[in-house]
């Protein structure tokens, strides 16, 4: 959809399409409010600075929409294609590393008290498996911002799938 589709749309379907990209409501209604933004560019720029806003309790309830890693996601919706098209580079068929990848999934749960969330468009199994591995490393503050930036970094590339100029 171009820049000046989305400016135009009204506020309840630019809210889900913003919902689709990040389920956070102060980055939804932001967005929405902030029409026209004019340009790709300038919404992105705004995506971005709402972003570095979220609290911890915006982050963790915005994992909740978001499937573990190695795991198709369930359901129909507009969510649940993205998330299946991001994790591609996981291959069903390789049940060793998906095995590899439900462990340290559950190992960073037992760290970290929430789901390990990382950017997987563009990645394979193997990167997604070594960065948890690097990630279970850390301590929890700085996790919890590796989370937070992958996070805005999983709803800006989102969003910039949606619009375009």
């Amino acid at each position: 959809m171009r820049i000046a589709e989305f400016d135009a749309l009204p506020a309840d379907a630019a809210a889900e399409l913003v919902r689709q990209c990040a389920g956070i409501p102060s980055f939804v209604s932001t967005l929405v409010a902030g029409r026209p933004h004019g340009s790709v560019d300038q919404l992105l720029a705004a995506a971005r600075s709402q972003a570095a806003a979220w609290t911890d309790a915006e982050v963790a309830a915005a994992l909740a929409d978001h499937p573990r890693i190695g795991e198709r996601p369930t359901g129909d919706g507009a969510g649940a294609a993205l998330s299946s098209r991001e994790q591609a580079g996981v291959d069903p068929a390789d049940a060793d590393l998906r095995g590899r990848l439900a462990e340290g999934n559950r190992r960073y749960e037992e760290r970290f008290g929430r789901i390990y969330l990382v950017r997987a468009a563009g990645r394979t199994g193997p990167e997604l498996l070594e960065l948890l591995e690097q990630r279970l490393t850390h301590d929890p503050a700085t996790e919890l911002e590796v989370t937070r930036a992958q996070l805005a970094e999983i709803a800006l590339l989102r969003l910039e799938g949606l619009v375009t100029s």
